[in-house]
């Protein structure tokens, strides 16, 4: 008895401030990497794109973390 689909999903966030200032082409040789968090996001009560303001340990800020596809 498997459910088709499940209504709880896990997504992976990750920064908008440091994908936009370059950090995967080397621009910003100051931060190393891009600041990703997973969680969970119920797909009914949710179905657009998720976006939270979570803490950067590259940017040392906090800044809006947005969902990306796996």
């Amino acid at each position: 008895m498997a459910k088709g689909k499940d209504v709880r999903v896990i997504v992976i966030l990750e920064c908008t401030n440091c994908v936009q200032n370059g950090v995967n082409n080397g621009v910003n040789k100051e931060s190393t990497g891009i600041s990703r968090y997973i969680t969970q996001k119920n797909r009914h009560n949710t179905p657009s794109r998720l976006d939270l303001k979570k803490f950067c340990r590259y940017c040392h800020k906090h800044t809006i973390h947005g969902e990306i596809k796996k």
